[in-house]
């Protein structure tokens, strides 16, 4: 017999996307009889509630339930939404993204068959507008040099990992962990997983469960976007030191080592020119990868969107991190 799974959603003002994930999740091939979907609002201020109601009323057979998220971040969500689920099985979704048909269905499979605590997949990420900037900042999410070993952004392989995006986990799992961190207005699921782990769970990443995400649409939301993700990982790192990852510790230390050796280079300008060979070294080789993809997809102004983007999200994650290590204060 197949266990009943709840799908939560936390959102706040997703009227441009919200109906496409409510539209996927109908289409699922898992029993629509055993789906429920919960949506945690943060009080949007567009039609993000109005395009909902009007999906429910379209949509009679699926099971769709909007709760409150009066704090109005993703971890306060995540948690409402839970608690208001009646689902042996979770599985989180976030308002920009589309799950494809068999998303649940495999979820579900993975889990029955105990292979872990965790399982996720794979992010196909599409631009968030139709821009030339927005279409570089898509390719740049997906590129190794831009996100590391974030493997759930483009492998092919199945495996244990450290972390998925939009986990999906049995609902006793949270009796034996607690629920998600509503101090992290960022890295909840990171931090989550972390306690997994060191629980004895495993996390497994299947790239047949696939979903696309849309990216930030623009360099000011992308930088906003990575700023956060630096500041409060540090807040996670200083409970979990040792679950940094080289990836995570590049971005600040080179942006540290820069900023070191062009105030050390005002005091002898050898400094400076190590400062111009190190940036220059940087940029050619970002030069170098826009200009392969752009080739590839046969975008030329590619060349220098990927490297704008792949610039935008090192140094906002660098100066995010390194904010939240000097303890400057951020806003939600």
């Amino acid at each position: 017999m197949l266990p009943s799974v709840s799908v939560i959603i936390p959102c706040r003002n997703e009227e441009k996307t919200i109906h496409l994930v409510l539209a996927a999740l109908y289409s699922q091939s898992y029993p629509r009889e055993l789906l429920q979907v919960v949506i945690a609002d943060g009080f949007s201020e567009d039609l993000t509630r109005q395009k909902v109601a009007d999906f429910k009323t379209a949509h009679t057979g699926l099971d769709l339930l909007v709760v409150d998220n009066p704090q109005r971040i993703i971890p306060a969500g995540l948690n409402a939404a839970i608690h208001a689920s009646n689902g042996d099985i979770i599985v989180r979704m976030d308002a920009h993204s589309i799950p494809n048909p068999d998303y649940v269905a495999l979820c579900v499979d993975a889990l029955e068959r105990n292979l872990a605590q965790n399982v996720g997949g794979v992010w196909d990420i599409q631009p968030g507008k139709d821009t030339w900037i927005a279409r570089s900042i898509a390719a740049a999410a997906g590129n190794p040099l831009a996100v590391g070993d974030a493997h759930y952004r483009f492998t092919d392989k199945a495996d244990y990992v450290d972390t998925v995006p939009y986990g999906s986990y049995k609902r006793d799992l949270f009796e034996q962990i607690g629920l998600f961190d509503e101090t992290l207005l960022a890295n909840e699921d990171y931090e989550l997983n972390t306690r997994i782990l060191q629980s004895g769970g495993k996390i497994w990443l299947d790239p047949k469960i696939r979903c696309t995400y849309f990216a930030r649409a623009n360099l000011r939301a992308l930088a906003k976007q990575y700023y956060g993700y630096g500041y409060w990982k540090v807040q996670m790192l200083k409970r979990y030191p040792e679950t940094l990852r080289w990836r995570q510790a590049l971005p600040p230390a080179f942006l540290l080592g820069l900023v070191v050796t062009l105030l050390a280079g005002f005091f002898w300008k050898p400094f400076l020119v190590l400062f111009a060979l190190v940036l220059g070294l940087y940029f050619l080789i970002l030069l170098s990868v826009g200009t392969h993809i752009a080739i590839k997809k046969r975008d030329i102004l590619m060349m220098i969107g990927i490297p704008l983007a792949i610039t935008t999200m090192h140094f906002s994650w660098g100066a995010g991190f390194i904010a939240g290590a000097f303890g400057v204060r951020k806003n939600k």
